[in-house]
């Protein structure tokens, strides 16, 4: 049985050690195992909840991206995207927004740490709290719940949202499975010993403690600074230390071998310096992220091979979660108005299909010129087919093939899968046509 996994990172700052160790890297690690299908995606929309500066918004959503990529992301293998790329997102959220209670987004974490600050300055207790916060574990229980996931690798502070998810799922299923299960109900995958990396400051790192470690920004020297800056005691060179209770040695066990570990607690508690044990830290952190941070600095300077990855991703993404939408919108009641038996009209069906094709951010709208596909064969004896778009510009050429139903066979899939089957397809883009231009000409076709 394919198991998923599915994980996402909020696109509202720089990458930090934190990010990478508790949720990136375990998410490529499982991604690499036999029998998963994993989605990993930057959470765009929940970024907005946090922070209202598009710049820093737009500049953390390449960030983030590249360093998935450099961290060793194979996309042929995974599902990436941009949460804001897949409208079945919001439409989804409503639907789980219907039929979950108050009382449960009451007792959200994030939520009850603001109404308890509220209280203690004296201010009304939802002063500044924005739906977004309130409610926004069900937008997290979308996310998840749109593609079905089993596993969401999170840190320990996360697990209650996937409690709720769990619970929301359970409510749309009792009220509209009728016997089916609707969703999956997830289950939080945690690694106990880097589940919530300290910052330098000893509490969870994170970008609204300001006690992060940059994971590419500043270089190597930026690096070794910030583990400059992590707090530890006053004990002095000579005297013997607590590994166990310093977060310096937290850090550096996410990154150890068994050996490298014992051997740092052997030396602190002989009397090994801070000052020496932090640049023991650095460098070894530095061995994982040296080769990394220059594939990071190639991608970032070349942003346009990210988006087209991103896209490549979207198209796949949806071609999951259309599907699942539509069910939800029958199960739920949103459904054709028609007679039993009566046929819909060519114009009827040719919108409706249009709303549901999966393009990203396109509106498929009637043309008397559609695209087309064109089958022949060459004077090499070899068949062809190409997509040319309604204008007549040549959107994919298609590999040769030996036999003429190989072509046919090629052109039936992409016609009935439409952007879906791109992945796989042996075909060429034609010049200046984006992977956007020809999912729309196809998503047109579907709707013809």
């Amino acid at each position: 049985m394919t198991e998923r996994v599915l994980t996402g990172i909020t696109t509202s700052g720089t990458p930090h050690l934190g990010n990478y160790v508790g949720a990136i890297r375990p998410a490529i690690a499982a991604s690499e195992e036999p029998g998963v299908e994993s989605f990993f995606f930057l959470a765009d929309y929940h970024a907005l909840i946090k922070c209202d500066e598009p710049a820093r918004i737009e500049r953390s959503r390449l960030e983030i991206a590249a360093t998935w990529l450099a961290a060793g992301l194979d996309t042929s293998r995974v599902t990436f995207y941009r949460q804001s790329d897949i409208v079945e997102i919001p439409e989804l959220t409503w639907l789980l927004t219907c039929v979950t209670a108050k009382g449960l987004m009451n007792r959200s974490h994030a939520y009850k740490a603001a109404a308890d600050a509220n209280l203690m300055s004296g201010d009304d207790v939802d002063a500044g709290i924005t739906m977004g916060l309130f409610s926004y574990p069900i937008l997290m229980a979308a996310d998840i719940l749109m593609f079905n996931a089993h596993r969401v690798p999170v840190g320990r502070d996360q697990v209650q949202h996937i409690e709720m998810a769990r619970d929301i799922a359970q409510r749309f299923n009792h009220l509209f499975g009728l016997g089916r299960e609707l969703f999956v109900l997830p289950e939080a995958n945690i690694d106990e010993r880097v589940a919530m990396l300290p910052g330098l400051d000893g509490r969870k790192m994170s970008k609204s403690y300001d006690n992060t470690i940059p994971l590419f920004e500043g270089g190597a020297k930026g690096l070794r600074e910030a583990i400059a800056r992590v707090v530890t005691d006053s004990r002095l060179p000579g005297e013997p230390k607590d590994a166990d209770a310093s977060q310096l040695v937290a850090i550096f066990d996410a990154f150890a071998s068994d050996a490298e570990r014992a051997s740092l607690r052997a030396d602190l508690k002989s009397g090994l310096g801070w000052g020496d044990a932090k640049q023991r830290v650095a460098e070894r952190i530095e061995r994982d992220l040296g080769p990394m941070r220059a594939r990071y600095a190639d991608l970032m300077a070349h942003p346009e091979r990210i988006e087209e990855t991103l896209i490549e991703g979207a198209i796949k993404a949806r071609a999951v979660a259309a599907p699942l939408l539509r069910e939800l919108r029958e199960a739920v009641g949103l459904r054709r108005m028609v007679a039993v038996g009566a046929p819909l009209s060519a114009s009827i069906v040719a919108s409706t299909t249009a709303s549901a094709t999966l393009t990203v951010g396109a509106t498929v709208k009637a043309k008397a010129a559609l695209p087309v596909f064109k089958q022949y064969r060459e004077t090499d004896g070899r068949f062809y087919f190409k997509l040319a778009a309604a204008d007549g510009r040549l959107l994919l050429q298609s590999a040769a093939f030996d036999a003429g139903r190989d072509a046919g066979q090629w052109v039936a899939r992409l016609k009935s899968d439409g952007a879906a089957a791109l992945a796989g397809a042996p075909v060429q883009r034609g010049e200046g046509v984006s992977v956007q231009d020809v999912a729309d000409a196809l998503a047109v076709l579907a709707a013809a």
